[in-house]
């Protein structure tokens, strides 16, 4: 079978920075082990898989090594597909996800999209954890899928250096690091998820609807310039509404071709 491909950095107005994910468009999604074989073949954080349901689409999300419930960025990656390339008219496209439905509007210079909160609470900081990273964190918090970080400033933050193989052991299947931004930023992270096969992720937007919630009640900003700090880097707008968050940021096609699957 031949099959549409894309590939797209996203959070970034610049290619090769920002996140780069595969965008799969499909009539139907194939057996789930063909899917995390394509996924392992592109080798990128993630591959999106599209499947056109009436006016909307459902979305499922694959890195090397897993299917995941959320991904940000290849999301964005989806919308920027469908409305820059299956449907150049379209204004906005809802993804119907293992995360429930997913809105995502264009905006001027991007794309707006509506995600749930990751509510995270004060947990005790594992030896493992604290090791790993090898830092004395000012706060851990913690959900059910991973821990959050809080170091002193930026600088901790983009020169942490952690063991991710011990990461890759602990209870949970992510980290995120945060700090205090500088200048145009309010906060900046980066995130760690090598269970997952992708060791270091280089702009997250799940991970932004657990930082989101909490730079908003500790600065007292509902609205929230965020920048990740990976090698590559990319940015993006976080606006609280209630339960849900949404997260602005830019997209920029790389390749478009097809794939022998």
């Amino acid at each position: 079978m031949r099959a549409p491909l894309f590939q797209l950095d996203a959070f970034t107005s610049r290619r090769f920075s920002g996140n780069p994910a595969a965008v799969v468009p499909l009539e139907h999604f194939p057996p789930e082990a063909l899917m995390q074989a394509i996924a392992a073949e592109n080798n990128l954080s993630e591959t999106a898989f599209l499947v056109p349901e009436g006016s909307e689409y459902r979305l499922r999300w694959f890195t090397p090594a897993v299917e995941v419930p959320l991904c940000g960025h290849a999301t964005l990656a989806s919308a920027a597909v469908v409305m820059e390339r299956l449907e150049p008219d379209r204004a906005q496209v809802t993804f119907r996800t293992a995360s429930g439905a997913l809105a995502v509007k264009r905006t001027s210079t991007g794309y707006v999209m509506d995600f749930p909160l990751r509510p995270t609470t004060p947990a005790p900081a594992p030896a493992a954890l604290l090791k790993a990273l090898g830092v004395k964190p000012q706060e851990v918090r913690a959900d059910g899928a991973g821990y959050l970080v809080v170091l002193a400033s930026e600088f901790d933050v983009r020169n942490l250096a952690p063991d991710l193989a011990a990461i890759a052991r602990l209870d949970r299947s992510g980290v995120i690091v945060t700090g205090p931004g500088g200048g145009d930023y309010d906060m900046v992270s980066r995130y760690f998820t090598p269970a997952r096969g992708i060791p270091e992720d280089p702009v997250t937007g799940s991970a932004h609807c657990a930082l989101a919630p909490y730079w908003a009640e500790r600065l007292g900003k509902p609205v929230l310039r965020a920048c990740q700090v990976s090698r590559r880097g990319g940015e993006m707008t976080c606006r609280m509404r209630g339960e849900r968050v949404e997260l602005e940021g830019a997209c920029v096609f790389y390749l478009e071709g097809y794939a022998e699957i």
